[in-house]
């Protein structure tokens, strides 16, 4: 009796393994197949390019771009020519892949990029910060090649207050020091080319060098509260860009 029991936990242990072996294959396949995402907002994109552009403004980044818009975080992007690209998880590669189809066909007048967060964590595999800075300088580069101005936005902060969620500490895929190597760059790359540095960073960090635990479900993407900090920072931004 006991025997029949042992085999049949490892026939379903088996049985799970190959469920999620095939989930994993599935996903992969499926992530091969547009890697960076490039047909997530074509058909927006292809609504947007018959629209008048005037002072339209697109903000490039990960998910804490792409969840922006959403009503439960108020209404930032409501009346304004502000147009989200964010793609959950992306790393700064996959953003450099779909920068011409996002952001220089639709004639913007400022991008706003975020980007960094996911490539330390190592979204789509290890990547150095002179990689990430690499990325980061192209994107900039051809926005400015097209007349496109440019806000570069400093990495946020991350934290470890809501691990019975999180179960990992955020912390630990998302060091704090190569947060601050790269935000360190950010601010003095913008500066040495003229582009508006927009520092979320010191807006939201605690006295421990983390995400404010009320700023974060997650200790990873702002709830309102941090929303609410963000939006009148990158109103600024986008205002210094346009002079």
């Amino acid at each position: 009796m006991r025997m029949t029991a042992v085999a049949l936990i490892v026939s379903i242990a088996f049985v799970t393994l190959g469920v999620t072996a095939m989930s994993a294959l599935i996903q992969y396949k499926e992530r091969s197949r547009d890697w960076a995402s490039v047909s997530r907002y074509r058909d927006a994109n292809r609504a947007l390019s018959v629209a008048p552009a005037e002072d339209r403004v697109v903000f490039m980044g990960d998910s804490i771009f792409d969840a922006w818009p959403q009503p439960r975080f108020g209404s930032f992007f409501v009346g304004k020519p502000y147009v989200g690209r964010g793609i959950v998880a992306q790393t700064t590669p996959q953003m450099l892949v779909r920068f011409r189809a996002d952001v220089l066909n639709l004639k913007p007048r400022v991008v706003v990029i975020l980007a960094g967060t996911n490539d330390i964590a190592g979204n789509t595999g290890p990547i150095t910060d002179d990689e990430i800075q690499g990325n980061l300088a192209s994107m900039s580069e051809l926005a400015s090649a097209h007349g496109v101005r440019v806000v570069l936005a400093s990495i946020l902060p991350v934290s470890a207050y809501h691990t019975l969620i999180t179960r990992t500490p955020r912390t630990a895929s998302r060091p704090q020091f190569r947060i601050r190597a790269i935000n360190a760059w950010i601010h003095q790359y913008a500066a040495a080319r003229g582009h508006v540095y927009l520092d979320y960073y010191s807006a939201m960090v605690d006295g421990n060098g983390e995400l404010r635990e009320d700023l974060s479900e997650d200790d990873l993407h702002p709830n309102a509260r941090g929303y609410a900090i963000m939006a009148p920072l990158t109103d600024a931004a986008i205002e210094q860009a346009r002079r």
